[in-house]
């Protein structure tokens, strides 16, 4: 699939048929994600594929998926018949920046003023959810807030974040998002040329940067 294709394809899926996904068709879409790039090639993200349906299961009561049900949505947690939980650990980062390629002799350690670690995390999300479109399939994310004791569940490390969980599957009806009502905003309020504009008189993009 041509990439233009994968992107206007990519949205969040809340429900998935009965269907169960090939092993090595999740397997390269995890892959996908332990390509992303990371701060000093730390690569400090991690996954958790879950496809046993009790475990799924579980998951989705951590997540009061009846409750979800009874406003009206489908079961798209339990009902996905694959799940890939997220997951960073910020001390692997800040171990990787104590190393003598990243630090020198005596240079106080670094503060950090933007937490890569989850900056890394999202970049491996989103390679998920590109490579599930690509193989033909679509893709959920449920974020850990949602998710109260999902490390006690899938026995993950007290140094390790879990960010989400990605629902893998292939696609079924759903109903759209109250959220999109929104609307995508223009590209004239998000996209700054050279200094950042008013987005009331957005800058006019350089000759050689407008489309045919």
């Amino acid at each position: 699939m041509e990439f233009a294709e994968v992107l206007r394809r990519r949205r969040m899926v809340r429900n998935y048929t009965e269907e169960s996904v090939d092993r090595a068709v999740l397997e390269a879409v995890v892959a996908a994600g332990a390509r992303a790039p990371s701060a000093g090639y730390t690569q400090g993200h991690s996954f958790v594929v879950v496809t046993e349906p009790a475990r799924r299961e579980a998951i989705a009561t951590l997540a009061d998926e009846e409750a979800y049900v009874a406003a009206g949505f489908e079961p798209w947690i339990s009902r996905a018949p694959a799940h890939v939980v997220v997951c960073v650990s910020e001390e692997a980062y800040r171990r990787r920046y104590r190393e003598p390629d990243k630090r020198r002799p005596g240079e106080p350690e670094l503060e950090w003023p933007v937490p890569y670690w989850f900056v890394d995390a999202g970049a491996a999300l989103m390679a998920i959810l590109l490579a599930a479109v690509d193989a033909g399939l679509a893709a959920g994310f449920l974020g850990v807030h949602s998710l109260p004791g999902l490390r006690q569940l899938l026995r993950i490390p007290d140094d390790v974040t879990p960010i989400g969980v990605v629902t893998v599957g292939h696609p079924a009806p759903d109903r759209p998002s109250g959220s999109l009502r929104r609307g995508r905003l223009p590209l004239e309020r998000m996209v700054h040329w050279e200094a950042w504009s008013d987005p009331d008189r957005p800058a006019v993009p350089p000759a050689s940067a407008t489309p045919p």
